[in-house]
């Protein structure tokens, strides 16, 4: 594909004077600034093109402890980084904090609620969001976990459930506070219903004069038959043993089939009444698919060709959790944090290969495995030909996030943190905040 730079309306700087001297250069467009986005437009950082990042944030999200963020453990600035901070030093790089509302890929011109910014390439790494399988309305029952103020509110939620529990006098009203409920046996529902078993029966137990915290019951919902389905057989059955071992009941070969204020019932007509049901059953992509006009799958995904391009378009890469990508085993590429940023590597890869002219090569993903942490010194992992389970799977776990965190400071003070947490059984950030605040 030969490329003819976009020479208006673009964003890239000016000079006091008011003359463009990066006209000439080819203008990418990166829409987010999640693991994929931020990885691509780093990888462009000396490339004769000008960078523009748009997220509707200002700030670069570790979702892979959010949910430590909503047990309490850490607080959202340890793990999130302004990305106009991560990128400050780059000069080829703009960062706007706006909406995109469409794209123009006639005119290749993204289309925000304040604007229209043409691109030459277009990276496409907007992620996703929870799904709740056409039943949108329990979302007010039971909340998923996506960002700082999904895991703030669900922090609320939790802490504020104990509160009540301990100033009711109703034997009914505290067993239903005191009935923790998580809907889905991924990773995330996993490291939930972990950490908020820990969280009653270690971090808290001690806080409260009139209810005993460690009798909270913790249930673990999973349509499937077993949890961690991306994983061994093996290491499904030693993390369900884990989590057990901490007290969370793990229900299997269950959907839910109702979510209401009073609880979940479930597909064999089992009720169980909760004050606090948190979901991570399933996400679903951005409108991207929409936005390009290409075919998608049932999760929302773009389906992409081996190189990340949708049908018909050469100069957009759509890569993260808003592709679906097949691997070169013929299965489908996870939708995890390694696989992101390697895909927008790869995407800065051919866009620096287009310009100069030489042969691009299809998208090849590396699997280095997968982690799940259930609790203090309990874990699994799977290296394909190393499989770890319990404390040195957990130990694993805590490297290896400690190094993917964002800067210096935030690795730092999680460290720290974890620290503290394991000499004693403490949580720093225990506050209730919003609305559930008196």
């Amino acid at each position: 594909m030969s490329v003819t730079p976009v020479q208006s309306g673009s964003v890239p700087g000016k000079t006091a004077a008011g003359t463009d001297q990066t006209k000439h250069r080819p203008h990418v467009v990166i829409l987010g600034a999640g693991f994929g986005g931020l990885n691509a437009a780093v990888a462009l950082h000396r490339a004769p093109v000008e960078v523009t990042v748009i997220d509707r944030r200002n700030y670069h999200l570790f979702q892979p402890l959010l949910y430590q963020v909503a047990t309490a453990g850490l607080s959202p600035a340890q793990i999130a980084m302004p990305i106009r901070r991560i990128l400050s030093r780059q000069s080829n790089a703009t960062v706007l904090m706006d909406k995109v509302e469409a794209l123009d890929t006639a005119a290749r011109c993204v289309v925000t609620v304040s604007r229209r910014i043409p691109y030459d390439y277009l990276i496409v790494a907007t992620g996703a969001r929870h799904t709740y399988f056409g039943n949108d309305d329990w979302a007010d029952h039971a909340p998923g976990l996506k960002t700082i103020t999904d895991a703030t509110a669900i922090r609320a939620r939790i802490l504020s459930a104990f509160e009540r529990a301990e100033v009711t006098d109703d034997p009914c009203l505290r067993h239903k506070l005191l009935t923790f409920i998580v809907v889905g046996g991924g990773p995330t529902g996993v490291e939930l219903a972990g950490a908020i078993a820990e969280l009653a029966r270690r971090t808290i137990v001690r806080d409260f004069r009139r209810i005993d915290s460690s009798s909270a019951r913790v249930v673990l919902v999973e349509a499937g038959e077993r949890i961690l389905p991306a994983m061994p057989c093996c290491l499904s059955r030693k993390a369900q043993r884990q989590l057990e071992g901490l007290g969370v009941e793990v229900l299997l070969g269950n959907a839910v089939a109702s979510c209401d204020d009073s609880g979940v019932r479930l597909a064999d007509g089992t009720e169980i009444g909760s004050a606090c049901i948190l979901w991570a059953a399933g996400v679903m992509a951005s409108r991207a698919g929409k936005w390009i006009g290409a075919a998608a799958d049932r999760a929302g995904r773009v389906i992409v060709d081996e190189r990340l391009n949708p049908p018909g378009h050469s100069e957009i890469f759509v890569i993260g959790d808003t592709a679906s990508v097949t691997g070169a085993d013929g299965r489908p590429v996870p939708g995890v944090a390694p696989a992101a940023k390697q895909m927008g590597r790869y995407a800065a890869r051919m866009i620096l290969g287009d310009i100069a002219g030489r042969p691009s090569a299809p998208f090849r993903y590396r699997d280095y495995g997968n982690l799940a942490t259930i609790g203090r010194k309990a874990a699994v992992a799977d290296f394909r030909r190393a499989r770890l389970s319990g404390y040195a799977a957990w130990l694993v776990w805590n490297f290896a996030h400690l190094w993917f965190l964002v800067g210096f400071r935030n690795r730092l003070m999680v460290f720290l943190d974890w620290a503290v947490a394991y000499l004693r059984n403490d949580r720093a950030a225990r506050l209730i905040t919003g609305q559930h605040e008196a």
